[in-house]
């Protein structure tokens, strides 16, 4: 299955999830943001198929009277809020597990990406996609609805991770773009330092900021049990090793890297979490948004 192609429990359990910012102030003047901002008081948006935990009084009894299939009809509100996603596209995302070859770090951000997308056109919001390349800044401007949803499907479709990613070149970029009530979220692996630098610029200047740093299986559990030859993807530098005598090291310096890097982004304002490759997409978003999250 496509990264891109939601499976179906996944897909229901986006739907009670919601992209919320952390200004108290943007989400009083949004109304029902934290819900979906959808309804039947506005201009007409498009007819979908009913959905558990919809709501009863937004089914169209007479399209049902005729089809005998519950619809539920989608209205646009308009949203002060723009969500936009930012996707690392660099050479160290393509890293997959031993297990799983064919399911890189950059397939696990790009079902993320899909499914805060998902979320964003639940809620009625506008949303807009950044994919940060070796070459420069893939910008696909805000919009929302459906149609926008398959703009930033089709664009993040192609894509393959490669080079190395200059988030300092580029970092003006993200400043022109993003308006002052927007909410930013960056989807990479973390280990760039000019990502985090961008992050925390782009918090400082007051920007409701938030990461989610995607990691493999492999550097949760180091299940390495022979020598290996690692090789960073973006410098070449390698390391022959024997899996079993590095683990315990690897593990430890591994976890202090992942914590020392949690306690800067708290300092800077960014909300932040942590999603393995093997596991759900929705975690990190609930992880994210939950109300008592203070990160």
């Amino acid at each position: 299955m496509s990264p891109l192609d939601l499976p179906p429990d996944l897909r229901t359990r986006l739907r009670r999830l919601s992209i919320t910012p952390r200004r108290a102030a943007v989400i009083a003047s949004a109304g029902q943001h934290a819900s979906r901002n959808r309804g039947g008081a506005q201009e007409f948006a498009q007819y979908r198929a009913y959905e558990r935990g919809d709501d009863l009084r937004q089914i169209d009894w007479k399209l049902y009277a005729r089809s005998d299939r519950f619809f539920v009809r989608d209205a646009e509100r308009e949203s002060p809020v723009t969500v936009w996603i930012v996707l690392d596209a660099s050479a160290s995302m393509a890293q997959a597990d031993l297990k799983t070859p064919n399911w890189s770090r950059f397939d696990a951000a790009r079902r993320l990406a899909a499914a805060l997308v998902e979320i964003a056109v639940n809620q009625g919001d506008r949303f807009g996609l950044v994919i940060e390349t070796a070459t420069g800044p893939m910008v696909v401007p805000p919009g929302g609805g459906a149609r926008q949803r398959d703009r930033v499907l089709l664009t993040m479709a192609p894509i393959q991770p490669a080079g190395i990613a200059l988030w300092d070149r580029d970092v003006g970029v993200y400043g022109e773009r993003f308006g002052p009530n927007d909410v930013i979220l960056i989807l990479s692996d973390g280990f760039d330092a000019a990502c985090i630098e961008t992050a925390e610029r782009l918090a400082m200047s007051g920007r409701d900021v938030a990461m989610i740093r995607v990691l493999t299986a492999d550097e949760r559990d180091f299940p390495f049990d022979q020598g290996y030859r690692f090789v960073d993807p973006e410098t070449g530098a390698a390391l022959v090793g024997d899996g079993p005598a590095l683990r315990v090291d690897f593990l430890r310096r591994f976890a202090e890297a992942r914590e020392a890097l949690s306690d800067r982004l708290d300092a800077h304002g960014v909300r932040h979490a942590e999603h393995f490759a093997d596991r759900p997409a929705d975690e990190p978003i609930r992880a994210l948004f939950r109300p008592e999250a203070t990160r």
